[in-house]
């Protein structure tokens, strides 16, 4: 390694070269004197040329270059003479005595001129004294520089004493022992000198938000050595400011100490004083001082005259170095507001902050260097804007870690097995990388190697390090015979404790150096004996100095303090959650609370670690668990750290600490906090960091994105990078990164065996580094992404990138954008492109910021996707995938001298899908020549030329393609928009177009020789937008008529007007393929209107025409498809065809056209001449009254009009009316509609009166008014089956008028009334028409947010009278009107009354008023109440009413209470029953209850109670009166709760229910004491069809004596005994019986718990059941053999409509079984399978007999293991269902339409 000063620097002619500018000046006035002076050191021989040179200069100039070249000895001799002769500049004479090797001073003392007195001596040459002179010019001189010469010399002897070779005996002992010292000879460090403004952003946040990179001059860091530190940037005179920065631990300090050293051996000649203050010591000072007193009294006081020195001094400013060292540990606030405003004066005390300002910016000691050093962190602003040199210390770098291990080692034999353990171990190299922590490597490894030779296990972190080498520093004082590492810490506790105490206390206190009555005199002893504290004389005034103390280095001080907080007993956990905290790089400008504890949270987390355990035990005393609790601390801190917003700084630092405590626990769950995704912005670093980094991304279990913007790293970085496994995505954008840069990461990215992105971006990386970099990558198979752009690769190796891109088999997309390359480079890139088997698109575009370079490359092939077509599907097996190129070269510059090379490119390649040549220079002639080779290239989609300066001419040429090339199948022009776009059909598409119907062709095309019988595609053709006039269009139509397979053709937005439009119609009949036709926006009038609605007449075969002159003009025709019919002759008209779909219709449709009356009769007139026109639309019209009244008199005329429209324009009443009254002028209407008073619509059908009429008018603002009028109108037309008025203000009172015209006229209609603002009273007024109305069958109100109001009228005799009552809000006053109103009600068969504020008297009152039907009738009732009665209660309300009850349904989760009702021909007078009833006694009143209750409940055939609540005396009557009725049919009592004893008695009643058919006692919880007496009660129920015992716990045993019970009744066709505890002796019971019940048609044994065995027994049996219809059997985990069984049996299930087997476990061999049975049941509505696992076998097997389905309604399939394959087959099966409604497959739950 070269030292940073080099001997050449100092040579003779590198003095010379930078003395001459100055030299050749002063000595030009004077040539005459150099001339006769170099005559005494030259040959004569060599100055006689000299006389021919007139210009003093130049004669000047070769006279030096004389002396210069006869070597050093005469240059030496020339410069004594020259300094001794004339009064030089001070600075001139310096260097003039540093080129004649006088550098010390010392020795030539009277080669100085004395600057002060250069005014009293006149410039030039002194004067020769004569010999009685009493002093000579040489003996002033000398007095002159005496003092400060003197002062110069005792600086070098103090400098070299503290920093130099020449240290004191002791202090060379002492540093034998210094752990962070470097005693060894000074090594090079890695300084990097920054151009970028990174410090000069604010301190408090990092510049993490900023996007790309800065520009490459603000950011291009360049090495430096120490030597470049001095080289003089500023102008002469003025103050430079070096600023130095670095992390802790990097030699910043010795690096100021080494280069003091340099300067006292004279190897800095350009300064006569060096000065060097540490802000540590300055941080001691309490008063203000001086300059002077700054430099004389804390640094070195002169011997004598110090007013002359600081004269000298203030005179010589410029050679005056002064050094701050440590910024950073400066304790006050660096505030520039209490600077000197006025400017400073030499005699003006100030703080230590002022002084440094000032000198700073130049106010003190004006032309001075100043350098400062500084962690990387609270920088005051003022310094950074006066900073002139900006650099950082990095610390070592590899090469320097191992010459400074190699020094350390060189009397060691182990020299070279230590260099190779740490070239070995990347995580130590790293630490290494840090000077600091490299001296502790070295201490550590020495010791282990001194002790074990063969065997060296170092710590793993800086912790551990700090604690290994304080055992070994104990170790070799006190030798091997002190005993093991305890037994030292033992007899060391107290003095180790001691100095925890006292670095804790300082960085408290904020205080680095300490005074001797601050450290007790046992750990003062303990810490200097083992080199841990260090001595220094401090100066705080100009008395004598003290002694100082400091821990040798800040990091060992933040150590020490955090082991106190780790041992000591004063220590609780939250003072230690309080002092742990992450530092950033960037911290508040004013803090000043942590700024010294840089190191400390790291070393908090490294004494968390469980092999710290034991040492911190040994320390503190303390058992295992008192240590781990406090490391448990630290963890849970680190952890909910993680869980914060962190910047990219905290992030790494978070990594350091994590990395510290070796927990991989903690690393995992730290890493999975960290959002998968790492970014870092705008700062450095190191491969500490990276180590640290990679660390917790390995620990953790998830692919992350690694993101670094505008960080400075060294390419070390990357070589521990190369170890991270779990980066996915890997980011650099910065224009550091250069071709060195990419070459490094290519080592580094086989080792990422995970990475898919990579990113290399904003950097300066030219096509050398790119080639590089992809050849490193093609090696990594699993990377699908590069980005490279904005870099500065320009011409890239074209061929090889290509090839090397095409051997990785995963890429998909390569970036180049931002990388000017040139035309040339992109032409060959497309070539190469196009010919590469995985490339599928380029992508290039040019633009100002901004060009685009992109590659796709198609996907590793594998399982075609879902969302592919069934279709396709189906045929993927017989198709080769083809790959489709997609070249796209934009705004390229490509002119028409290009063509033929975009020709040849597009030819070599087979299978374009996309060219796309847009803002290019091709013109007319290069577009021109690129079509007429378009049918040698294979283009599948588009071909985009827009952008090309094209004209009419070159849009002419490209319509001849379409004739020219078949696969054309779209031409797209716009002139205006400059849009040029060919559109194709794929080569297989085109090859596989379906045959036309008939495509035969007449005499003229096959005198035309087009009787070849291949398909021609259908070619659309869009010319919008191009100003195209009438004139142009005879050039356009003349190519327009050579392709007769036009079937699109868009003229719009064009200037054609009326005489285009009609020049266009004449040319129309030439297009005999035509489909659609628009001219929107060409300018045409009411005119063309006119034409274009009486071509409906000429042109048979317009299918549609939309037409709108509003303020976007439409004009858009559709065709129908015609049919050419082969003759040997002409045709009779070459245009007229016939018509394909005549039967469809026609469509006219008018808009956004202002027409008068006048102009609608002319419009009718001629549509009522089109034939076959059935929809007429004329919408935004404004039609006035009398236009629609003659619109609506053209009707009758209309023959085949099925619609007429007519939106967007506001009808009048009278309008209205007329639009109704249409009903009496053309009979064909089936339905007149109005929406809004703005939207009509007039169906019409056949001319058939059977067809029934409506009639709807909603939301029109109909009145009361318009009632009489509107009803009128409707009188006179008799068919009305619907009429409509909702959402209009009728009231009440229009109610009651629109009630009294309906009644009069016999009509069966339905009335929706609803939302008419219709009040209770009005609801009252229609009950009392509907009661004494006779054509009135239904009304159903509803006053709720509904508002609903429906009326049913018939005509014909019908025995229906329904009453729907919900929510009307009804008072007392209103319940009793309706009463009173139903009590004229006669034949009323439903009642049904929902939340009508029905009280129980009012309920009472209203089953009084029911009594005059002749026919049964039906009561619900549906009010809170009902859930709160007894069920006595609810039965003596029952009683109340008049008639037989044969239905009592009492559902209390419903609120619901209904009655059925037969009504005897003589009815008991009601009051007679009350009055009897009220007659006895209470006993004697409840008996007569239980009578009436019998009489009225003769005829009961339905019983049915749901939650309700039976008492001992209900259940009574319940058996002993409702139970034996003769016709009781249906008994149900289900979820209700009865006492033991009353359920016993229940089913002791049920034996007498003979006549019963249905029973149904689900979830009653019935005990297994009830069942047998339930059985001896079925054997009494001969006619049972339905029994339902659901959710009652019923065992084998009792499922046993049900089936036992069950042989009798043969009459069966329902059995639910689902969700009970059946197992198989139950079921196999079961089974035995159901080979008898012939009858059964659903079963429901779901829930219960069966073996596959019992399964089996209850298959084979229902195999006998023929009539099975519902089969349940879900969750019984029947398994496959169940399903086998069941597989064989459905043959014989014929039937069989809903099959439940969901959560069965069938696997795939049952499930396939099972699938390929079902075909068999073709009735099948319904099928459950979910929850099983089929497999897809399985699913294929089933989704094939899917089609087999006709009835399938709904199918669920839901956790069944659908793959995906297995779900396209179910989808395509799906649509062969014509029934299919409701689908349940894992991804949710569809409806079909």
């Amino acid at each position: 390694m070269q030292p940073p000063f080099r001997n050449d620097d100092l040579d003779l002619e590198a003095a010379v070269a930078r003395a001459r500018p100055q030299l050749l000046e002063f000595l030009s006035h004077h040539p005459n004197w150099l001339l006769t002076t170099s005559r005494r050191f030259l040959p004569g021989v060599v100055l006689n040329g000299l006389d021919g040179i007139t210009d003093h200069k130049v004669k000047v100039s070769v006279l030096l270059d004389l002396l210069e070249k006869a070597g050093p000895a005469t240059w030496k001799q020339f410069a004594q003479s020259l300094c001794m002769e004339c009064n030089l500049p001070l600075d001139l004479e310096i260097l003039l005595l540093s080129s004649a090797g006088e550098g010390n001073l010392s020795q030539k003392q009277e080669a100085h001129t004395d600057v002060s007195a250069q005014s009293s001596v006149p410039k030039g040459f002194a004067q020769r004294r004569h010999c009685n002179n009493s002093v000579s010019d040489k003996d002033v001189k000398q007095q002159r520089l005496d003092s400060p010469e003197k002062y110069r010399h005792l600086l070098i002897d103090s400098i070299c004493r503290r920093y130099g070779s020449r240290r004191a005996a002791g202090a060379a002992a002492q540093e034998q022992t210094q752990p962070l010292a470097f005693n060894q000879a000074f090594v090079n460090l890695v300084i990097q000198q920054s151009k970028a403004s990174r410090l000069k952003e604010r301190t408090d946040k990092p510049r993490e938000g900023v996007a790309g990179a800065p520009k490459p001059e603000e950011c291009a860091d360049t090495a430096m050595k120490v030597s470049d530190l001095f080289r003089s940037v500023v102008p002469s005179g003025t103050t430079k400011v070096i600023f130095l920065f670095g992390k802790p631990g990097t030699g910043k300090t010795m690096l100021m100490h080494w280069i003091c050293q340099k300067w006292a051996e004279g190897a800095l000649p350009q300064f006569l004083f060096t000065f060097l203050f540490e802000f540590r010591q300055l941080n001691l000072l309490k008063r203000k001082l001086t300059l002077k007193e700054l430099l004389f009294d804390l640094f070195l006081q002169p011997e004598d005259s110090p007013d002359a020195v600081f004269q000298y001094l203030l005179e010589n400013a410029s050679h005056t170095l002064i050094i701050f060292d440590g910024l950073d540990e400066f304790a006050a606030n660096m505030d520039m507001s209490s600077s000197s405003k006025g400017g400073p004066t030499l005699t003006s005390p100030m703080s230590i902050s002022e002084l440094f300002a000032d000198l700073c910016h130049g106010n003190l000691l004006p032309g001075c260097t100043v350098l400062v050093t500084s962690r990387p962190k609270r920088l005051p602003d003022f310094l950074l804007n006066t900073v002139d040199l900006l650099a950082e210390i990095w610390g070592f770098d590899h090469e320097k870690v191992e010459e400074y291990v190699s020094r350390y080692f060189h009397q060691y034999s182990f020299k070279e097995q230590a260099i190779a353990h740490l070239k070995n171990n990347t995580k130590l190299l790293s630490m290494c990388l840090i000077p600091a922590l490299c001296y502790v490597v070295c201490i550590c490894l020495e010791y282990l190697l001194l002790k074990h030779q063969m065997s060296v296990e170092l710590p793993q972190t800086m912790t551990q390090f700090y604690i290994k080498m304080l055992l070994i520093f104990i170790n070799k004082q006190q030798g091997e015979h002190a005993g093991g590492e305890e037994a030292q810490l033992n007899c060391n506790r107290k003095a180790i404790l001691g100095l925890c105490d006292l670095a804790l206390k300082g960085l408290e206190d904020k205080k680095l150096i300490f005074y001797v009555g601050d450290i007790p005199e046992h750990v003062k002893e303990f810490a200097s004996l083992h080199g841990l504290l260090t001595v220094f004389e401090v100066k705080t005034n100009g008395t004598c100095p003290e002694a100082g103390y400091a821990f040798v280095h800040l990091s060992l001080q933040e150590f020490f303090a955090a082991l106190c907080l780790m041992v000591s007993k004063r220590v609780d956990k939250n003072y230690l959650k309080k002092k742990f905290s992450l530092k950033s790089k960037w911290t508040l400008k004013n803090e000043a609370k942590t700024e010294f504890m840089e190191s400390f949270h790291i070393f908090l987390s490294g004494l968390s670690s469980k092999e710290c355990r034991t040492f911190l035990m040994l320390l503190a005393e303390k058992d295992e668990a008192w240590v781990q609790d406090k490391q448990d601390t630290i963890l849970q801190s680190l952890k909910k750290l993680a869980a914060t917003h962190l910047t990219g700084p905290k992030v790494i630092e978070l990594c350091h600490c994590t990395f510290e405590t070796q927990d991989l626990k903690v690393a995992q769950h730290i890493g999975s906090l960290l959002n998968f995704k790492y970014e870092f912005k705008n700062f450095r670093l190191t491969p500490l960091d990276m180590s640290a980094l990679v660390f917790v991304m390995n620990s953790g279990q998830h692919l992350t994105y690694l993101d670094f913007a505008g960080c400075l790293m060294d390419v070390d970085c990357l070589e521990v990078l190369a170890g991270c496994e779990n980066v996915e995505h890997l980011s650099f954008r910065s224009r550091r990164c250069g071709d060195d840069f990419a070459a490094a990461l290519s080592k580094s990215l086989q080792g990422m065996g995970s990475l898919k992105k990579l990113e290399l971006t904003g950097g300066s990386m030219t096509a050398e580094g790119m080639t590089n970099l992809v050849q490193a990558s093609s090696q990594c198979l699993q990377l699908e992404e590069i980005n490279l752009q904005d870099n500065r690769i320009r011409d890239l190796e074209v061929k090889r990138v290509m090839d090397l891109f095409s051997r990785m088999e995963k890429l998909k997309k390569i970036d180049l954008s931002s990388n000017n390359l040139s035309l040339n480079a992109v032409l060959l890139l497309a070539k190469e492109v196009v010919m590469c088997q995985n490339a599928t698109e380029l992508r290039v575009r040019y633009q100002s910021m901004k060009d685009t370079v992109i590659i796709y490359f198609s996907a590793p092939s594998g399982k075609v996707p879902r969302s592919l077509h069934l279709r396709w599907e189906e045929k993927k097996e017989h198709v080769t995938p083809t790959r489709h190129v997609k070249l796209c070269l934009q705004d390229c510059s490509l002119s028409s001298q290009h063509a033929e090379e975009i020709i040849a490119i597009l030819q070599s390649c087979p299978s374009l899908s996309e060219v796309d040549l847009s803002g290019n220079k091709l013109g007319d002639e290069g577009c021109s020549c690129l079509l007429e080779s378009l049918t040698w290239i294979s283009i599948s989609k588009q071909l985009d030329l827009s952008q090309n300066h094209l004209s009419v001419n070159g849009i002419c040429s490209l319509l001849k393609s379409v004739n020219t090339c078949q696969k054309v199948v779209e031409v797209q022009v716009s002139l205006c928009c400059e849009t040029a776009v060919l559109r194709f059909t794929a080569d297989r598409e085109f090859a596989s177009l379906p045959p036309r119907e008939e495509p035969v062709f007449s005499t003229d095309d096959q005198q035309n020789g087009d009787e070849n019988q291949t398909p021609t595609a259908s070619k659309k053709i869009r010319l919008t937008d191009s100003r195209f006039q009438a004139s142009d269009l005879e050039k356009l139509c003349a190519v327009l008529k050579e392709c007769n397979s036009i079937s699109e053709l868009d003229l719009s937005y064009n200037h054609l007007g009326d005489e285009g439009l009609l020049q266009l119609f004449r040319f129309l009949p030439n297009l005999k393929m035509l489909s659609s036709l628009k001219l929107n926006d060409n300018q045409i009038s009411l005119n063309s209107v006119f034409f274009l609605a009486q071509s409906l007449s000429t042109l048979e075969h317009i299918k549609t025409m939309n037409l709108s002159l509003g303020h976007m003009q439409v004009v858009h025709l559709t065709f129908w498809e015609r049919i050419r019919v082969r003759n040997t002759s002409r045709w009779r008209s070459s245009f007229l065809a016939h018509p394909k779909h005549e039967a469809k219709g026609r469509c006219f449709r008018l808009k956004d056209c202002r027409v008068g009356p006048e102009d609608v009769t002319r419009l009718c007139h001629i549509l009522a001449q089109c034939p076959q026109l059935t929809e007429i639309d004329l919408s935004g019209n404004s039609l006035s009254d009398q236009s629609i009244e003659r619109l609506l008199s053209f009707l009758p005329y209309l023959c085949h009009l099925t619609l007429l429209s007519i939106r967007n324009t506001t009808f009048s009443p009278r309008c209205m009316v007329l639009l109704i009254n249409s009903f009496n002028l053309c009979e064909r209407i089936r339905m007149v509609e109005l929406r809004s008073s703005e939207n009509a619509f007039l169906h019409l059908g056949a001319s058939t009166r059977s067809q029934k009429t409506s009639c709807r008018l909603t939301d029109c603002a109909i009145g009361q008014g318009q009632i009489d009028e509107l009803c009128r109108v409707l009188e006179q037309h008799g068919w009305l089956a619907e009429v409509d008025l909702s959402r209009n203000q009728l009231g009440d009172e229009g109610l009651r008028c629109l009630l009294d015209h309906f009644y009069q006229v016999p009509v069966t209609c339905s009335l929706n009334l609803s939302h008419n603002r219709i009040s209770q009273d009005g609801v009252l007024h229609l009950i009392d028409a509907f009661a004494t109305s006779g054509n009135t069958t239904e009304v159903q109100v509803s006053l709720c947010s509904k508002a609903t109001l429906i009326i049913k009228f018939t005509s014909r005799d019908d025995p229906r009278k329904i009453l729907r009552l919900a929510e009307c809000n009804f008072q007392p006053e209103h319940l009793e009107k309706l009463c009173l109103l139903l009590e004229k009600c006669t034949g009323l068969t439903e009642y049904i009354s929902s939340n009508n504020n029905m009280t129980v008297q009012a309920a009472e009152r209203l089953l009084h008023s029911l009594r005059k039907n002749p026919g049964p009738l039906k009561i619900s009732i549906e009010e809170p109440w009902v859930g709160k009665e007894s069920v006595t209660n609810l039965l003596e309300l029952a009683v109340q009413a008049c008639g037989n009850i044969t239905e009592i349904t009492i559902c209390k989760d419903k609120t619901l209470f209904q009655l059925g009702i037969k009504f005897p021909r003589c009815l008991e007078k009601v009051e007679s029953v009350v009055s009897r009833l009220h007659l006895y006694k209470p006993g004697i009143k409840h008996a007569c209850f239980y009578q009436r209750v019998r009489e009225k409940c003769a005829q009961l055939q339905e019983l049915r109670w749901s939650h309700v609540e039976l008492h001992n005396d209900e259940a009574e009557m319940l058996v002993r009166i409702l139970l034996p009725l003769p016709e009781l049919k249906k008994f149900g009592l289900t979820s209700s709760s009865i006492m033991p004893t009353g359920i016993d008695y229940l089913i002791t009643g049920l034996q007498n229910c003979q006549a019963i058919e249905e029973l149904n006692l689900g979830y009653m919880e019935l005990s297994s004491a009830a069942i047998p007496k339930l059985v001896l009660g079925f054997r009494e129920m001969p006619s049972l069809k339905r029994l339902i015992l659901n959710h009652n716990n019923i065992s084998n045993d009792g499922c046993s004596r049900l089936t036992e019970a069950l042989r009798n009744m043969h009459y069966v066709e329902e059995i639910n005994l689902s969700h009970n505890n059946i197992g198989d002796p139950g079921l196999m019971n079961l089974a035995a019986v159901l080979l008898e019940m012939q009858n059964l048609k659903r079963i429901d044994l779901s829930g219960n718990s069966p073996s596959p065995a019992g399964g089996e027994k209850l298959m084979e049996a229902l195999a006998y059941c023929k009539h099975i219809e519902e089969l349940l059997l879900s969750r019984n985990v029947f398994g496959d053999r169940t399903a086998v069984k069941l597989a064989l049996c459905l043959p014989h299930m014929t039937n069989l409509r809903i099959l439940h087997l969901q959560n069965n476990n069938i696997g795939p061999a049952g499930g396939m079984e099972l699938a390929r049975a079902l075909v068999v049941c073709g009735l099948l509505e319904e099928i459950s399978l979910s929850e099983n696992y089929l497999g897809e076998g399985s699913i294929h097997a089933l989704s094939e007999g899917l089609p087999c389905f006709e009835h399938l309604r709904k199918i669920d399939l839901k956790l069944c293991g659908v793959t995906d394959d297995a779900s396209k087959s179910l989808s395509h099966g799906f649509r062969q269902c014509p029934s299919m409604e409701e689908i349940m497959t894992p991804e949710g739950t569809g409806h079909c339409p």
